[in-house]
C-alpha cells in the first residue's frame, strides 16, 4: 500500500495501530489553528494525547504524512471510521465561530482526496450529509464542531470536484421500485405533536443521522430520514437505524405530503454575515448562489466589505 506522492514534509506518529478493514472512507478535520503540517506533526509526536491523522494540509496548501496508509491513525474518536477511513486534519486560517480555511488549503485537500481515491480504488465520494456516506465528519462520532462550519459547508462541493475528476460524476445505477418516479425515505414514526417528533428528530440527530419532518395530511407529522432514488439505498440506511436501535419502514411517497411552509426570507445583513462566515463560497459561485436564492448580490456585497472594513 502507496502513500501519496503529492508529500510535502514527513514525520511519522507514533500514534496508530494495524489496520484493520480496507480503505473506501476519506475524513476530513480542521486543525482548529493555523498550523503549518511540521506543527502539526510535532503535535502528533506526543503519545500522551493518543491523536494522529494520517494527513495535514497547511494553509500554504502543503501536504504532511504523519501515519502511513496501512496504518489506522488515531483521529475520528471511532475505531470503525478510522478502520476504513484516510484521515486529513486541514489548517484554519481564521477563528471561531466559522473556522475558514485558505482557498490553498481547500484545492490541495481535494488534489490529496483524489490522489487517495485513486490509488486505493475508490470509484466515486459519496456526501450523504451522515455516516452512510464515504465522505464523513468527525461530529458524528463524538461531541466536537470538527471539522468547523466552513468546511462542514463545504463537503459536498469536495466530492463534486473529485468524482468529476474521477469521471464519476453520476450515481451508479440501482434497482427501484417498478414504475416508480417518486423517492425513498425511511419513516421512524408519525407523531399527532410536532414537539413529540421534533423530539425524536434531535435524538437521531445526535446519533449521527439527518432526520427531519413531513406535515403529512395537515395532522400528521411522519419522521423520516433521507431522499433517495433508488431501492437499495434506503434499504441500507434502514439498515443502518436498525443497528443504532432505531425501527421504521421504506416508504414511498408520491406528492401527498404537505412541506411545512418555507422559512421566511433572512435579511440582507444575516446573508452578509453568512458570506464572511464562508457559507455562501466565493467568487462566481457566491453570485450564482445569491441570485439563485433571490437576494441581490451587489447589496449583499456591500454590506460584506463594510463588515471586513473594506
Amino acid at each position: 500500500m502507496s502513500n501519496s506522492p503529492l508529500v510535502n514534509y514527513t514525520k511519522i506518529s507514533p500514534n496508530s495501530s494495524a489496520r484493520g478493514a480496507k480503505i473506501d472512507t476519506i475524513t476530513i478535520h480542521h486543525m482548529a489553528g493555523n498550523l503549518s503540517v511540521e506543527a502539526c506533526a510535532e503535535v502528533f509526536q506526543n503519545t500522551s494525547r493518543q491523536a494522529s491523522s494520517n494527513y495535514g494540509v497547511g494553509t500554504d496548501g502543503r501536504i504532511g504524512l504523519y501515519v502511513p496508509e496501512n496504518r489506522r491513525a488515531w483521529t475520528s474518536s471511532n475505531r470503525d471510521n478510522d478502520n476504513r477511513a484516510i484521515t486529513i486534519e486541514v489548517a484554519n486560517n481564521g477563528g471561531a465561530p466559522n473556522w475558514p480555511v485558505s482557498d490553498k488549503a481547500l484545492q490541495a485537500t481535494i488534489d490529496l482526496c483524489v490522489d487517495i481515491c485513486q490509488r486505493n480504488g475508490i470509484a466515486r465520494l459519496n456526501f450523504t450529509g451522515d455516516k452512510t456516506g464515504n465522505l464523513t465528519m468527525h461530529k458524528w462520532f463524538t461531541n466536537t464542531l470538527c471539522p468547523g462550519p466552513y468546511l462542514s459547508g463545504k463537503f459536498q462541493y469536495i466530492a463534486d470536484q473529485v468524482n468529476a475528476r474521477l469521471g464519476t460524476t453520476e450515481q451508479p445505477k440501482k434497482e427501484t421500485y417498478p414504475g416508480s418516479t417518486t423517492v425513498y425515505h425511511v419513516q421512524l414514526g408519525a407523531f399527532e405533536k410536532k414537539s413529540w417528533a421534533e423530539k425524536k428528530r434531535q435524538a437521531l440527530e445526535a446519533d449521527g443521522f439527518d432526520a427531519y419532518l413531513a406535515c403529512v395530511d395537515s395532522c400528521l407529522w411522519r419522521l423520516q430520514v433521507g431522499n433517495f432514488a433508488e431501492k437499495v439505498e434506503a434499504e441500507k440506511m434502514l439498515a443502518k437505524l436498525k443497528e443504532a436501535g432505531y425501527s421504521g419502514f421504506v416508504t414511498l411517497l408520491s406528492g401527498k405530503v404537505e412541506t411545512p411552509a418555507a422559512a421566511p426570507k433572512k435579511s440582507d445583513d444575516r446573508i452578509a454575515q453568512e458570506v464572511v462566515w464562508g457559507q455562501w463560497g466565493n467568487g462566481a459561485e457566491r453570485k450564482q448562489r445569491l441570485t439563485a436564492a433571490g437576494y441581490d448580490y451587489d447589496v449583499i456585497q456591500a454590506k460584506v466589505n463594510v463588515l471586513m472594513g473594506r
